[in-house]
């Protein structure tokens, strides 16, 4: 008889302890929020998909998606392994460099000195809402920097006292990291659109400015790595 209530006693104490910490995820929240805000290759990315074409969405859910994957590599081991290995980094900066340059180049050529003025919900080369996906996707994939920050704060935030394994709790915390993601740049890149309809004049400076901030971004990931490798 007293031997059939230790199982369940048990099975609430790890009931009680399946719980990740809700003010650990509050504070996750709010550090990877204000490393989001930060502007980078993705604010350059969401902001030029708002200006040339609006398939904010569809951009933002590729960005999201990339980050789950990157995620779920870190829960595994693997990001920490490309982390650690200076050729492999080295090989996805190069690789993500040369892709934001691709894409700023793709956005520059979309738009043209009077067209942009006259009609800027029409670009040269409307992208497709699965270009923009897959897009998305390599950007955030290919983000070297993305990768890292992840490493790093996703562990500390991880408590080695609950009930969920640590893999599980890592995951848990790269999809809060890629759901905010995505939120986050679909509201920017739906800002961006409403704000370029109300001031149509703006549209094509702003995917200028947007595309060479990706090639200036990509340039510049290029030339450390070539600084680093002397």
């Amino acid at each position: 008889m007293f031997g059939g209530a230790s199982p369940s006693l048990e099975g609430a104490a790890d009931h009680g302890r399946a719980r990740m910490n809700p003010t650990s995820l509050l504070a996750f929240w709010v550090v990877i929020l204000a490393l989001i805000a930060i502007p980078g290759p993705d604010w350059a990315f969401i902001i030029a998909v708002g200006s040339r074409n609006g398939k904010v969405v569809a951009g933002a859910g590729g960005l999201m998606i990339g980050y789950s994957v990157v995620g779920g590599l870190v829960a595994v081991g693997v990001g920490a392994v490309v982390a650690q290995s200076e050729s492999l980094l080295a090989v996805l900066t190069a690789a993500g460099a040369v892709f934001l340059v691709y894409i700023g180049i793709t956005v520059l050529r979309s738009t043209s000195p009077m067209r942009g003025v006259e009609r800027p919900e029409e670009p040269r080369h409307p992208a497709s809402r699965y270009g923009e996906l897959v897009s998305g996707i390599a950007v955030s994939m290919l983000n070297p920097k993305g990768l890292l920050i992840m490493i790093a704060p996703l562990p500390q935030f991880a408590d080695t006292a609950a009930g969920w394994a640590f893999p599980v709790q890592l995951a848990v915390l790269g999809l809060i990291f890629a759901a905010t993601c995505g939120v986050f740049y679909t509201v920017l890149g739906v800002g961006t659109r409403a704000a370029l309809q109300r001031w149509r004049s703006a549209s094509t400076w702003t995917s200028r400015i947007s595309g060479a901030a990706l090639i200036v971004l990509g340039l510049v990931l290029l030339i450390e790595q070539a600084l680093h490798r002397l």
